[in-house]
């Protein structure tokens, strides 16, 4: 190999294109005779390494964004691990491509088409091509992911202090159209610290769908170590019993925060108290689950 060539396959894991090849005077039959020899190793089509042998992670990647052509990002999951995403790494390597482009199949890559400018989505970080964090995880929560892991994975994002929800909510609203905008939207303003208002207006909209009175809201208790402690959401029961609902703010699941919301509902509850918790997003998007243990608990509709 002369000197151009080695320098890009040592930035490339060891992967090239049959294009970046051809375009530096090194043909077909010179690449194959190298494949014959042991040397080199076709990987697909369009793709062969500078060694024999099993793929990295790295070079897996490098192989999706090298045969997909040169705009192709990662995308989705993938980009997300490539940007320090941890917990929602996958085995299938995701990479973004022009709808218009037509290439073969990849085991384990999968091409996620888009119309949308790869100029605008392109990260500047240097190495292997990456949609930025925000976009990648934007769209693959509007149109791969089910409900639950689309919110918790810009949750997460969050969490991890790899964006903001500022950030987020540009890219919502540079991204538009974007399927599942207004739920996006809503999570962001709730971790931005509107949960509480936003969660209590959901209690609202379940009441009156499943007939129950109004609950108290934001009431003041004495816990067990006679420290003064707000409640979100309180019912008297018809046998004298106080039903207390806790709402958890979004996928706020930080160790240290977890502990210390369990260490609360502990101390808050007493004879005569129940304390049962939910989280935002079931309230929201789940209200049934919700709605079913607070019937067996004894909340029923209010008399006509």
């Amino acid at each position: 190999m002369n000197h151009d060539i080695e320098a890009l396959a040592r930035r490339q894991s060891g992967m090239l294109a049959r294009r970046q090849l051809t375009a530096r005077g090194i043909g077909w039959n010179a690449v194959d005779r190298q494949v014959a020899a042991g040397r080199w190793a076709t990987r697909t089509p369009r793709v062969i390494s500078t060694f024999t042998g099993e793929l990295t992670v790295d070079q897996q990647r490098w192989l999706g964004v090298l045969h997909a052509g040169p705009c192709s990002l990662l995308g989705g999951l993938t980009a997300g691990a490539r940007h320090g995403l941890v917990g929602w790494e996958r085995a299938t390597i995701t990479v973004l491509v022009d709808d218009e482009l037509a290439f073969e199949p990849v085991p384990g890559v999968r091409f996620f088409r888009s119309r949308r400018p790869f100029g605008l989505l392109a990260s500047p970080k240097s190495g292997l091509p990456s949609c930025h964090l925000e976009p990648a995880l934007l769209l693959w929560a509007a149109y791969d992911a089910p409900l639950r892991p689309a919110y918790g994975v810009l949750a997460a994002a969050v969490q991890q202090g790899l964006t903001t929800p500022d950030r987020l909510l540009e890219w919502i609203r540079v991204l538009k159209p974007l399927r599942r905008a207004p739920g996006f939207r809503a999570m962001m303003r709730d971790i931005e610290g509107g949960a509480h208002s936003t969660a209590e207006r959901d209690v609202l909209r379940m009441c009156r769908r499943y007939g129950w009175p109004e609950p108290q809201t934001q009431n003041t208790r004495t816990d067990a170590d006679g420290r003064q402690r707000w409640t979100d959401c309180e019912w008297r029961l018809g046998d004298g019993t106080t039903l207390v609902l806790e709402v958890d703010g979004s996928f706020h699941m930080a160790a240290s925060q977890w502990e210390a919301d369990i260490r609360r509902s502990r101390r808050l509850t007493a004879p005569g108290r129940l304390l049962i918790r939910a989280t935002a997003f079931e309230v929201r998007h789940e209200p049934h689950e919700v709605a079913r243990d607070l019937i067996a608990l004894g909340l029923v509709p209010r008399a006509a």
